[in-house]
């Protein structure tokens, strides 16, 4: 059995602020290649993480666009919702968006969070089980949205596909996330996970497979996502689970559709924001230094707003004063 996943396509009408060549064709070209792939690769069923468009209610020109190419492909295409297919992270939503019109034509089949689906190819059987996304999915009390208990008597191997901050390695603080060694126990041989752009290298424990290739398209403009080459995950399944990791070729180099000047933008303010921060740092330790160089320096602040220069001279003096007073 061949199965072929990848996720986050967001389907959009307009570009993004910082790509430079044309979104919407892109996407296209890449999902022509991806249902050639499909073709010459003779799979025989394909998933999708999550998050097909950007938007529940997509433009009908748009939706009618893609839904051309999507009908093409003629093996069973199943999918999970993510935040952005569906209304207020809901997914009982979905039957008022696009992608619930895609399914009800037939055009894909969404899993629901409590479904069972088996496929069966070639005596293999498989039992897929997804988890939509939900506002709480990544809250640590959720872990069970990640983790198969049940797997039916008489299947091959199971799969478990999630749109979720699944992670290989602790994020960003105050961003909700779900540790893959927090969900190690899942009885599910393969975990596939959308949301994280990013994605991780394939992660094995023991038996048990944790992917997630990234986003399809490149939409931020970070340093990671201009190295980053957008691809598709080739399961075999037989004996035994053969992944494999097919790179698009109809995806450019990010330096030839990322916008780099903006990260440079980026990357100037931001120093000069921390310079500048140092200096009123500084400035409030008023036994090292005398306020009125603290004065000529914030004053001398380079690449600063002058609002926000006068805001700091403000409150220095307003600090200055205090002390003066004895409050």
């Amino acid at each position: 059995m061949k199965i072929l996943f990848f996720t986050d396509t967001h389907i959009r009408g307009t570009n993004p602020k910082n790509r430079k060549d044309s979104f919407v064709d892109t996407v296209e070209k890449k999902l022509i290649e991806i249902s050639e792939i499909i073709e010459n690769y003779n799979i025989d069923f394909v998933l999708h993480g999550g998050d097909l468009f950007d938007r529940p209610d997509i433009s009908i020109s748009i939706a009618s666009r893609f839904s051309l190419i999507l009908d093409k492909i003629k093996v069973p295409f199943y999918l999970v919702s993510g935040n952005h297919d569906v209304y207020g992270h809901n997914p009982n939503t979905i039957n008022r968006t696009m992608l619930g019109l895609l399914d009800i034509l037939g055009v894909i089949k969404i899993i629901n969070g409590n479904e069972k689906v088996i496929l069966e190819k070639n005596n293999i059987k498989v039992q897929l089980t997804a988890q939509p996304y939900v506002y709480d999915i990544d809250s640590p009390e959720n872990l069970d949205y990640y983790i198969v208990k049940d797997v039916d008597p008489g299947v091959n191997f199971s799969i478990h596909m999630v749109h979720g901050m699944l992670l290989d390695k602790p994020f960003i603080k105050g961003v909700p996330y779900t540790l893959i060694d927090d969900i190690k126990e899942t009885l599910a041989d393969i975990t596939l996970s959308g949301h994280y752009h990013g994605g991780f290298k394939t992660i094995k424990i023991g038996n048990k497979y944790f992917i997630n290739p990234g986003s399809m398209v490149r939409i931020s403009n970070s340093l990671k996502e201009i190295e980053r080459m957008p691809k598709v995950i080739l399961i075999e399944l037989d004996k035994g689970i053969e992944i494999k990791e097919i790179y698009l070729k109809s995806a450019l180099p990010g330096k030839e559709v990322l916008d780099r000047s903006e990260i440079e933008k980026s990357l100037f303010k931001n120093e000069r924001i921390m310079e500048f921060k140092q200096s009123i740092d500084a400035a409030l330790d008023f036994e090292k230094m005398d306020i009125n160089e603290v004065l000529i320096k914030v004053s001398n602040a380079e690449g600063v707003e002058d609002k926000v220069i006068k805001e700091a001279l403000r409150r220095i003096a307003n600090t200055h004063m205090k002390g003066i007073s004895g409050e």
